[in-house]
């Protein structure tokens, strides 16, 4: 009857202000009566000065030190009397009226962060324990508590920066942080336990990533505590009201390759105690999966079941990550090997404190074994979408797109689809996995005949979008067919896709372009599109312009020389703005393009190609010293620049004022007499002793170009 009447109150506390009946007035005074002293609990017979440090507790503003340990004791002697004497009726109630959980959890948030002095965090932790052996008391509680524990816990300086601390009560409070873990989930109902496991290893794997090294260590300490747990849950005692408890093959822990992928990053930390805690977590979770997996073998696949102890043995005497990884993989189901491969891919971002170099390892093995690895081709695409433009750094970057073409050799259709669902229209990211796929001749040919079949699929129409004005689908359509050489020109001037004047699209046909020219019989095809590359040149994009180049010298090397000869007049022209131009990597394809096509030129062409040679004299003069090596070795040696120096001086009486001009120009070295580097200063005195000593009568000097430029 007193229990039934505090129900009355506590429900009336929560609805909203209404009239009532007389007798409903007289129940509800009776039970704030029974409120007032509490003797309505069964266990307040066992405990009553326990309750009523409770109840003062809560009621009172006064909360120093030793009342909150006397409160948080209280409520684990508590507790602890009624399970043991099976007096836990009304005790949820109890908890209800009294906030005793937001209570514990204003207790904790207010704890200090920079010390541990007092065993506030401890009590609490032994209170939540005792807790947890009543049902309901804490349900849709735990999670704040656990954050809250964990938050404080965790963040602590580590114990050599800590003043006065007593190791005691620090062994004491982790020790109370594991033995309420360990009840918290023994305490649920079987059908409650991987719900309860998953959302503390969720919370847990957040203090994995911190940058400091004592927080890495207390959150694996805990993992290490629940893959135990997790290990030998089988043969521990569950809830004593359940007639069983969960088996190995009922135990199914959506986390577990997101808890592996984590861990098997730990081993490679310096820190040695976290490496160490983590080798442990990765052995017992072995064991779980190990014997999860022996649980569902027939009978006449007994006899396959080895030892699991041996290979535990096996993985100590050699924990990397890529051996381990290995030893995991047949025990492993699909969905937790692509949250493996997930988490190795987040593990590259710029942000990410992992070591990369592993993370690199452990996708060199993915690729090795694509059939295994990547099942869930859709899942893990969308992972290196939405990763990519968080990793900076060429070898991480390099890695995570070569994944990408692993899998479009794989499953072009699924990595094609998912692309263009996940990436909006223009979408940077996917236009650099795009290109990345374009750069592997099988794959660029796959990825195109799958974009070539998906535009017909009215299910694709943000193919519109993100592929604007079908320029890659054109060129899909192009490389797709056997067209002979004239219906492929004839196809071509229909389409003229290089006449795309976006950056980001026209580098990337470009890129295919650069892949497919690779093959012979399909670069001697390309001719036709020559003139476009040309017209790239004037659009004024670099790394369009650096592949139209790459491009351009693989297509005229399969010219015939006459065939080649106006052409390479006309591009050495576009080319000389590009001689000198900033970007090393221009210059160079610039410059070696130049050399090559000044050798293609016959006949009447011979006497225009010498015009435009002599034009790109200065530049190619210049960057005899340039430092980017590549450039300058494209270039003749610095021991002959003064030879051309006096060369230049003929220039002074050409018949053609242009050159005149320019051979002014470059003379004209006495307005850098005042440089403020020394080395400049004394390479102008030598170069205008150089003209003063030339100044008589020299013969004109018979030279080529390919003697400037040949390597």
């Amino acid at each position: 009857m007193a229990e039934k009447l505090l129900r009355v109150a506590l429900k009336e506390d929560r609805a909203p202000q209404e009239s009532s009946s007389p007798v409903e007035s007289h129940e509800l005074c009776l039970a704030q009566q029974l409120e007032m002293d509490a003797s309505w609990l069964p266990a307040y017979h066992l405990e009553p000065e326990h309750v009523d440090v409770i109840r003062a507790f809560v009621s009172s503003p006064e909360k120093d030190e030793e009342r909150k340990l006397k409160f948080l004791t209280s409520i684990a002697v508590l507790f602890r009397a009624a399970t043991y004497n099976s007096l836990c009726q009304g005790l949820d109630l109890f908890c209800q009226r009294y906030k005793l959980a937001e209570n514990i959890k204003v207790l904790l948030e207010e704890e200090p962060r920079d010390q541990l002095h007092t065993a506030v965090w401890r009590s609490a932790m032994f209170a939540m324990t005792e807790m947890s052996f009543v049902e309901a008391v804490l349900e849709g509680k735990e999670i704040g508590l656990l954050q809250a524990c964990f938050s404080g816990i965790f963040l602590l300086p580590p114990k050599e920066e800590m003043q006065d601390l007593k190791p005691f009560l620090y062994f004491t409070t982790m020790k109370g942080m594991d033995t309420m873990l360990v009840a918290l989930v023994l305490n649920s109902p079987t059908s409650r336990v991987n719900e309860k496991m998953q959302s503390i290893f969720q919370m847990l794997l957040t203090f994995t990533t911190s940058e400091r090294a004592s927080v890495r260590e207390r959150a694996v300490g805990r993992m290490r505590v629940l893959s135990f747990l997790l290990a030998n849950y089988s043969s521990l005692k569950a809830d004593p009201n359940e007639e069983r408890h969960a088996s190995r093959a009922e135990m199914q822990m959506p986390i577990i390759g997101q808890l592996l992928g984590h861990l098997l990053l730990l081993l490679s930390f310096k820190e040695e105690e976290t490496g160490h805690l983590a080798l442990d977590a990765l052995c017992l979770l072995f064991q779980f999966k190990y014997q999860q997996h022996c649980a569902t073998l027939t009978e006449e696949n007994t006899q396959l079941q080895g030892d699991w102890e041996t290979e535990t043995t096996s993985l100590r005497t050699s924990p990397s990550a890529t051996h381990i990884i290995e030893s995991f993989a047949e025990y492993l189901q699909p969905s937790e090997r692509s949250d493996i491969v997930r988490v190795f891919i987040e593990a590259m971002t710029d942000s990410s404190t992992f070591d990369k170099e592993a993370a690199r390892n452990v996708l060199d093995m993915v690729r090795g074994n694509p059939d295994l690895w990547l099942v869930d081709v859709p899942k893990i695409t969308s992972c290196i979408h939405k990763t990519l433009g968080c990793i900076k750094s060429v070898p991480a970057r390099q890695s995570v797109e070569s994944l990408m073409v692993s899998m479009a050799d794989k499953c072009p259709q699924e990595v094609v689809t998912t692309l263009l669902q996940v990436a909006p229209g223009g979408d940077s990211t996917a236009l650099a996995l795009w290109e990345a796929m374009f750069s592997v001749p099988q794959t660029v040919r796959n990825i195109l005949k799958e974009l070539l079949s998906q535009l017909w699929d009215l299910k694709s129409r943000l193919f519109c979008t993100h592929l604007e004005d079908y320029c890659l689908v054109r060129l899909a359509m192009l490389a797709s067919r056997d067209l002979g050489d004239r219906a492929f020109a004839a196809t071509y001037l229909d389409f003229r896709f290089l006449k795309e004047e976006r950056p980001a699209m026209l580098s990337l046909v470009l890129r295919a372009i650069m892949t497919l020219s690779e093959r012979d019989e399909m670069a001697r095809k390309m001719k036709v599109i020559l003139p476009d590359l040309m017209r790239v040149l004037l659009f004024g994009y670099k790394a369009a312009t650096t592949k139209a180049l790459l491009v351009f010298r693989t297509i005229m090397a399969q010219l015939e020389r006459r065939e080649a000869s106006h052409i390479a007049v006309q591009m050495a022209k576009f080319l000389l703005p590009l001689l000198d131009d900033e970007l090393s990597q221009l210059r160079e394809s610039s410059i070696s393009l130049f050399r090559d096509l000044m050798m293609m030129a016959v006949g009447n062409d011979k006497r225009e190609m010498k015009n435009v040679v002599r034009l790109g004299l200065l530049p190619l003069f210049f960057r005899l010293s340039d430092q980017t090596q590549s450039v300058a070795k494209l270039k003749q040696d610095r021991r002959r620049a003064q030879e051309f120096l006096i060369q230049s001086l003929s220039y002074l009486k050409d018949a053609q004022a242009s050159l005149r001009e320019a051979a002014v120009r470059f003379i004209a070295l006495q307005t850098l007499a005042e440089d403020r580097e020394p080395s400049i200063r004394s390479l102008v005195a030598q170069t205008v002793i150089i003209i003063l000593s030339s100044s008589r009568e020299q013969p004109r000097p018979r030279w080529t170009l390919r003697a400037l430029c040949c390597r």
